[in-house]
């Protein structure tokens, strides 16, 4: 498959931002290409579109499976595996946020759980004991506010988020601002 140069430029630039986010290069391109698309490809054609490895692809295809991101399909009359992933944003967006809780928030506040529970703690400074606990304190707020931004529908979850700042008008004045 030929893609257009404004498709290309998209795919590429995906690929780029991948690597600022911490994932592979080609990971975020076969992602960038499925959704742009929108439509399911066989690993043979990510190869001859990306002009990539076909080791490449499959890794990537793994890699993309396992973030929930890529799913393995069958089209009629193709005994090939297909592959496919979200036509709506919004659900990328939120399985992404699922998957970065799970695979990094998780484990932080699971060994801050660990690190403040352990008598040892009671001979570390009071201050460093504090920060981990203000660290604590900061992931679960922010894992409980995603969980419920997260089971909103995507017309209020956009609303809330347009927002913003505003939300404060709502809410009255911080009591720093008193």
């Amino acid at each position: 498959m030929d893609l257009s140069p404004t498709l290309s430029r998209f795919v590429l630039h995906w690929g780029e931002m991948g690597t600022r986010w911490g994932v592979n290069r080609t990971v975020a391109q076969i992602h960038a290409l499925l959704y742009i698309t929108g439509r399911p490809m066989h690993a043979e054609e990510i190869v001859d579109t990306l002009k990539v490895a076909r080791s490449n692809v499959s890794n990537s295809l793994r890699e993309l499976q396992g973030w929930n991101l890529v799913k393995l399909v069958h089209v009629a009359g193709d005994r090939r595996d297909h592959f496919e992933t979200s036509k709506q944003v919004w659900e990328l967006l939120r399985t992404i946020v699922k998957e970065r809780q799970r695979r990094e928030i998780e484990p932080t506040v699971a060994v801050l759980r660990e690190l403040l529970a352990d008598p040892g703690m009671s001979k570390e400074p009071a201050e460093a004991k504090l920060r981990m606990q203000e660290t604590l304190e900061l992931l679960d707020t922010l894992t409980l506010w995603s969980d419920e931004m997260l089971r909103l529908d995507t017309q209020t979850l956009t609303q809330v988020l347009k927002l913003g700042a505003k939300i404060k008008k709502l809410i009255g004045r911080s009591p720093a601002e008193a």
